[in-house]
């Protein structure tokens, strides 16, 4: 049988990220708002990928001469 205390400071995964980031408030709003900017620049990036595959050729980049006129010659 394993003693509370070895169970204690063996700990996991979850445990070491409790101590490393959820201890202190400070470190946990900061987790938090990084994580949260994170996540928003990784769904921005993604959506405008899919967007622009599912769009070629209907963008206003892919137009080559939108709004020259024809020289007179």
């Amino acid at each position: 049988m394993v003693s509370p205390v070895a169970a204690r400071r063996s700990g996991g995964l979850l445990e070491g990220v409790y101590r490393l980031v959820m201890r202190r408030t400070p470190i946990y709003a900061t987790f938090v708002v990084v994580g949260a900017f994170a996540a928003e620049r990784g769904v921005d990036y993604g959506v405008k990928k899919l967007w622009d595959q599912n769009n070629i050729g209907k963008r206003y980049e892919d137009i080559p001469v939108l709004g020259q006129r024809q020289s007179e010659e």
